[in-house]
C-alpha cells in the first residue's frame, strides 16, 4: 500500500466515552455505541458517516474572501499525491472517531482529469488505494454520487440540460461513479440535483427537462442493477441554491416525480436537515412525510442559520431539534437504508485540525443524547398515547365507518346536522413541548 507515511491528527488519539461528566473536550459525553436503546445500540440507531467533501476537501473560501484554511493533505502538486494524503486523513480520522462510513462524489477523492479518459484512470487509482484501506480498517461507502454541478459544462443543468451533449457527459461520469461505488462496497448511491432546475421560466421548457430527468434516473439505475448494485438509489431534496427553482423542491414534490415515472421501486429519500428549512419545512416535517410513503433513505444531518437564507451546513447540536427528528425516526424503526451523513462544515474562521475533530465529536453526542431522550419519551411518558387519543375518533363508530371507506358526503351531513357545532379541543402543543424539554 501507498501511504504518506504521515498521521495528521498526530496529537489526538481514539475518541472514547467518559460519560457526561467529562471535561474532556476529545471524549464523548453520551455516544457510547455499545449501549442498549431498546433493542439495537446507540451504534446501530446511528450510522455515522464523515462527508468526504466538507472534511477533507473544504479550506473555507467564498464569494467575498479567499481560503482561510491549510489543510496539510492538499499541499502537493501531484494530484494522485494529494488523493493518496486525502484518504490517509480521511481514514485517520474515521479510525480515531469510530466511524466506519463515508460519503462521496467522485471528484472529492481526487481530482478531474482533462478529459474523461483521464478522469476515469484517476478514478481507478483512487479506488484502488481506498479498497485497500477500506478492507484493512473495516470501513466502507454509506453512498458514492457524481458531482454534475461544479463543473462549467453544468451551467445549464446535468440530466436536464438543452444540450444532449451535456447529458451524455454527465451520463458518462455516473457511469465511472457507479463502478467506483460499486467497487467500494458502497451501501447506496445518491443524484442530488445541484443544478437540475431553471432560472428562468422564459427560455425552458420544464416538460423536456423533466422527462429527460427521469431517462436519464432509469438508465442509471438499469447500469447499476446490470452491473451487480445491489444498494438503493436515492434522491436529496433542495428547493433552490445554486438553480432558482430546483425539480426537487422537497419530499413531496420528489415522491411525485418519482410515482409519476415508475421510480420509487428503485428510490428513495436522502433528506437534509438545512435544505428542509430552505423549502420553508423543518427536519422533522420532511422526515415524516418521507416516512408516510415508506421512502426514508437516509439523512444528511447538519443545521443551518436562521439569519441566514442559505445552506450554511453547520453542525448539528441542538438539542430540541434533534429529539423531534429522533421522535420520528425511533417511532418507525430506524434509517433501514442509510445512515446519519454529517453534511458539515467548520466555520470559516475555524482553523485549527482540532476543531474538525471537536465538531464531529460535539455532533455524535447530540445525536446521541436526543436518541437517548427520545427513546425514554417513548417508553416512560405518555406520549404516544397523548398523540393517539387526538383521533381517537376515528377508531370507532361513523368516525371509524368514514375511516374504512364506508360512509358518503351525504353521511357526513347527515352527522353534522344531528351533532351540531362541534366542541374545540385542545391541540396541546405546548404540553408536549414541555414533556420534549422534560426528557432532555
Amino acid at each position: 500500500m501507498t501511504t504518506s507515511g504521515k498521521e495528521f491528527f498526530p496529537e489526538i488519539g481514539k475518541i472514547k466515552y467518559e460519560g457526561k461528566d467529562s471535561k474532556n473536550p476529545y471524549a464523548f459525553r453520551y455516544y457510547d455505541k455499545d449501549l442498549m436503546v431498546g433493542e439495537k445500540t446507540l451504534g446501530k440507531w446511528l450510522k455515522f458517516s464523515i462527508a468526504y467533501w466538507h472534511s477533507f476537501g473544504n479550506i473555507s473560501s467564498d464569494p467575498f474572501g479567499k481560503a482561510t484554511k491549510a489543510l496539510p493533505w492538499l499541499y502537493h502538486n501531484d494530484s494522485v499525491k494529494v488523493a493518496y494524503n486525502k484518504a490517509d486523513a480521511a481514514f485517520e480520522l474515521m479510525a480515531k472517531l469510530g466511524i466506519d462510513h463515508y460519503c462521496f462524489h467522485d471528484f472529492d477523492l481526487i481530482d478531474e482529469g482533462d478529459d474523461l479518459t483521464e478522469s476515469e484512470v484517476r478514478l481507478q487509482i483512487i479506488s484502488d488505494y481506498l479498497l485497500e484501506k477500506q478492507n484493512e480498517m473495516g470501513i466502507r461507502p454509506l453512498w458514492g454520487t457524481a458531482n454534475l454541478f461544479s463543473h462549467p459544462r453544468y451551467m445549464n443543468g446535468a440530466a436536464t440540460n438543452p444540450d444532449f451533449h451535456v447529458l451524455a457527459s454527465a451520463g458518462a461520469q455516473v457511469k465511472n461513479a457507479l463502478d467506483v461505488s460499486i467497487k467500494l462496497n458502497a451501501e447506496n448511491f445518491v443524484f442530488w440535483g445541484g443544478r437540475e432546475g431553471y432560472m428562468s421560466i422564459i427560455n425552458t421548457s420544464t416538460k423536456i427537462e423533466k422527462e429527460n430527468l427521469a431517462r436519464f434516473l432509469s438508465v442509471c439505475r438499469d447500469y447499476g442493477r446490470k452491473n451487480g448494485f445491489k444498494g438503493t438509489f436515492f434522491i436529496e431534496p433542495k428547493p433552490m441554491e445554486p438553480c432558482k427553482h430546483q425539480y426537487d423542491y422537497d419530499v413531496e414534490t420528489v415522491l411525485g416525480f418519482l410515482y409519476k415515472y415508475k421510480l420509487e421501486k428503485d428510490f428513495k429519500l436522502n433528506v437534509e436537515v438545512n435544505h428542509a428549512t430552505l423549502a420553508g419545512h423543518t427536519f422533522e416535517h420532511e422526515l415524516q412525510m418521507a416516512y408516510d410513503n415508506n421512502m426514508l433513505g437516509s439523512i444528511d444531518a447538519n443545521r443551518g442559520d436562521m439569519q441566514n437564507g442559505w445552506d450554511t451546513d453547520q453542525f448539528p447540536i441542538d438539542i430540541f431539534e434533534l429529539t423531534h427528528a429522533m421522535l420520528i425516526i425511533l417511532e418507525n424503526g430506524g434509517i433501514v437504508d442509510g445512515g446519519v451523513n454529517f453534511d458539515a462544515k467548520t466555520r470559516r474562521d475555524s482553523t485549527d485540525l482540532e476543531d474538525l475533530i471537536i465538531a464531529h465529536i460535539a455532533g455524535m453526542d447530540a445525536f446521541a443524547r436526543a436518541t437517548i431522550a427520545a427513546y425514554r419519551i417513548l417508553t416512560e411518558s405518555n406520549y404516544a398515547e397523548w398523540k393517539r387519543n387526538r383521533y381517537q375518533s376515528y377508531s370507532k363508530g361513523l368516525g371509524k365507518d368514514f375511516s374504512d371507506g364506508k360512509l358518503d358526503l351525504e353521511d357526513l351531513k347527515d352527522f353534522a346536522l344531528e351533532h351540531g357545532e362541534p366542541l374545540q379541543i385542545s391541540g396541546k402543543q405546548e404540553r408536549f413541548e414541555q414533556l420534549i424539554s422534560m426528557f432532555i
